[in-house]
């Protein structure tokens, strides 16, 4: 681990090469299908913004999350490689007749991540366009710019020129490490779906609702009418929660135990190395046994999980 990177984050940048899933989505149909399976409105793609979406079973419980962008001719979905075979062909499934192709584009497209509060600046000097709010998408000559707030910056580039950026990325910020990027996810709040936790939480158990993941205006999608009635009639009994276990080996789909409890109320969502020493993690647990008592992890005597303050307040959408 570089122990002076969270420095170099306050003062500069870091950057990293991302080995993620990115599927492409042509077609005349691509905008009205994707419509139909994800739980935010593909039609906000139009006006320059990315988003991030989930898909879910006929049971309203999440199979995978994304991050969406799009050019002229392609909506491109961003997600953990583990996850994009699987997924790929799942929405396969639901193409029929559509004029629809799903393509794994990371033949075409490099991904790096660039943070700090020095990120838009070094981008500028590579003559990459700077998004000026979160969740604005800019495209370049050969590419695309994602802010994804927090001084976070996606940039997926074309393979001729991402060796030149690479290289000047290397000489002007520090490399860091892929847990050192999903850190930065889970200080941001923002929940990825790994292999582990498919299929158990709708998606306002991990926040979608305060994150904009979830549009619940757009009409019909696999799994909506569960979703929109855990919004409207239901009662929500577990959020997400960012929390710091000062040793233990906290892995996604670990069970989380609230004080003298012998089954779990909880699971972990994500987990990486804190700069400072053990682990903060992303935990979806019970609203009351968040609020009043101790968490632990693995098992009822496990590690304490102490909580961690997010950039959104849990119960209050983001503008």
């Amino acid at each position: 681990m570089n122990a002076n990177w969270p420095d170099v984050l306050r003062d500069g940048a870091v950057w990293l090469p991302l080995d993620d899933g990115l599927i492409a989505v042509t077609g005349e149909d691509s905008e009205t299908f994707l419509q139909g399976q994800l739980t935010n409105d593909v039609r906000r793609l139009a006006d320059g913004r990315a988003l991030y979406a989930g898909m879910c079973n006929p049971k309203g419980r999440l199979l995978a999350s994304f991050m969406l962008w799009r050019t002229p001719d392609t909506i491109y979905l961003w997600l953990p490689a583990e996850m994009q075979a699987a997924i790929q062909k799942r929405l396969g499934m639901y193409v029929l007749r559509s004029k629809v192709r799903l393509e794994d584009a990371r033949g075409n497209w490099r991904l790096t991540g660039v943070a700090g509060t020095a990120a838009a600046a070094l981008l500028s000097r590579l003559q990459l366009p700077v998004p000026e709010v979160p969740m604005a998408s800019v495209a370049t000559d050969d590419g695309m710019v994602v802010n994804l707030g927090h001084d976070r910056f996606l940039l997926a580039i074309g393979l001729q020129r991402h060796d030149h950026i690479a290289q000047e990325l290397a000489a002007n910020a520090m490399r860091i490490t892929a847990e050192q990027w999903r850190w930065l996810e889970i200080k941001a709040g923002i929940p990825v779906i790994l292999p582990a936790t498919q299929e158990e939480f709708v998606p306002q158990m991990v926040n979608f609702d305060l994150t904009g993941a979830v549009d619940f205006r757009k009409g019909c999608y696999t799994g909506q009418e569960i979703v929109a009635r855990m919004q409207y009639l239901g009662r929500l009994k577990r959020r997400m929660y960012r929390v710091h276990a000062d040793a233990a080996d906290l892995q996604p789909g670990q069970p989380v135990y609230s004080a003298d409890m012998t089954d779990p109320t909880g699971m972990v969502v994500l987990a990486a190395p804190a700069p400072e020493g053990g682990q903060d993690a992303l935990v979806v647990e019970q609203i009351a046994s968040a609020d009043q008592q101790a968490l632990h992890a693995g098992s009822p005597d496990g590690p304490v999980l102490a909580m961690r303050e997010l950039p959104y307040v849990v119960g209050e959408p983001v503008a």
